[in-house]
């Protein structure tokens, strides 16, 4: 599990409710956070691997490059994982040779290893996660954008030097004040670890306060982009924006869930640090819920990587395509052969924007004079149910001219 905690701990002289806490069944502990990061690593890989079954080759075709939102959903979850593998070595190592923390503990030792150990795979956990937690609040910056127009494939960049700037930033900053004067020596006192502890729950607290409000907005921003010129909310246009909200709901339900413990926890160690003495009878009741918390943390922390994914993608199955010839290949569902080329509606281009269910707006088709759809819409749902066809149809519809209209509707009644 990822908690500032566990950087305190390489401190020697760590303060009593970090000690009461960390070694508290650390064998139990260590045990439960293998078995979580490794069911939630193994099922997370399997997601986001590439699928045969749902797929159609149509390699003669050009396909639009996803979205900036579709990668951005790629990078969350490779730091989840990459932050289960860093508490699976860690867990392992430490379970493995119990002698290494000992000699953390010894104020005194000439061992450099055990420290370095210690301080690097919290700072691995720490960075990984971090950084899923500054990509997440780019996420709801960028769907919101896209529904405003104003992001496209370029603002990947600036979001990969704000992610990462920023996470290695508070990482090295918070560990700095944490150690100093040096590992071995840590000052007393809580003053001193509270900058660590800031720039660890920061983007945390972003997260929790700052998305559902970007959230709420993108989702009535996409209520008025339905309602289009005609001023018209139907059935259809209804059921899609409750499925955004839907889906933004899974995600943020996703976070809170794995994440408030942490916030409750370190809120209950915090009130004991402040106490005289934490083994006091007075304090059992917060001690027991401390320690429930701490569990908890070592479950749902990892499992983060896993659960994100079915928010993001749904469940994607088991049937794998680990074939090496390069293959491009696009989500296909038997609906859309359905649509009728006579009505003027292009079964090419929606089966295109099924790409990922991303696509980057704006670009011409060549030949034909239409234009794609904007991704404003289809940039916001995922999965390969037939309801992904009528999705691309209505936000294609949204973008055509009106002396297209009638035809376009007509492609869609057939769809539903």
């Amino acid at each position: 599990m990822a908690s500032p905690r566990l950087e305190t701990f390489c401190c020697p002289n760590r303060d009593a409710a970090t000690d009461f806490i960390v070694n508290f069944q650390p064998v139990f502990f260590g045990a439960i956070c293998i078995g979580s990061a490794s069911v939630s690593l193994l099922f997370s890989i399997l997601q986001i691997l590439p699928k045969r079954r749902g797929y159609r080759r149509l390699g003669q075709y050009p396909l639009p490059k996803p979205a900036s939102s579709s990668r951005i959903l790629f990078i969350i979850s490779i730091c989840d994982i990459l932050g289960c593998v860093g508490i699976i070595v860690r867990s392992s190592v430490w379970l493995g040779l119990p002698s290494l923390v000992g000699d953390i503990s010894t104020a005194n030792t000439s061992e450099v290893w055990p420290e370095v150990f210690c301080v690097g795979s919290a700072m691995w956990i720490q960075l990984f996660f971090s950084a899923s937690f500054w990509w997440m609040f780019c996420y709801a910056v960028d769907v919101f954008l896209v529904v405003k127009r104003s992001a496209g494939i370029s603002t990947i960049v600036l979001y990969h030097m704000i992610t990462w700037g920023l996470a290695v930033l508070l990482c090295v900053e918070g560990v700095a004040m944490l150690y100093y004067p040096s590992i071995s020596s840590c000052e007393n006192g809580l003053q001193h670890a509270i900058p660590h502890y800031v720039t660890t729950y920061t983007p945390l607290l972003l997260v929790l306060l700052v998305n559902p409000i970007l959230f709420t907005r993108t989702v009535s921003a996409v209520t008025s982009l339905l309602k289009g010129r005609q001023g018209i909310y139907t059935e259809n246009e209804r059921r899609l924006g409750t499925e955004i909200k839907i889906r933004f709901f899974k995600i943020l339900l996703v976070f809170f869930i794995c994440w408030l413990p942490n916030l409750i926890n370190e809120s209950l160690l915090f009130y004991l640090e402040m106490q005289t003495d934490i083994k006091a009878s007075e304090l059992k009741n917060i001690r027991n819920v401390a320690l429930i918390t701490w569990f908890i943390m070592g479950i749902l922390n990892p499992m983060q990587a896993f659960l994100n994914t079915l928010a993001f993608h749904g469940w994607t199955g088991l049937d794998v395509d680990l074939s090496l010839q390069p293959r491009r290949e696009l989500a296909w569902d038997s609906a859309s052969t359905s649509l009728v080329t006579a009505g003027g509606y292009n079964t090419m281009v929606a089966s295109t924007l099924l790409y990922q269910s991303h696509v980057q707006e704006g670009k011409k088709l060549t030949g034909n004079g239409h234009h794609q759809p904007s991704d404003a819409v289809s940039v916001l749902s995922e999965g390969n149910d037939p309801k992904r066809v009528y999705i691309v149809t209505l936000t294609y519809y949204f973008n055509m001219s009106e002396k297209q209209t009638a035809a376009r509707k007509e492609g869609a009644k057939i769809i539903r």
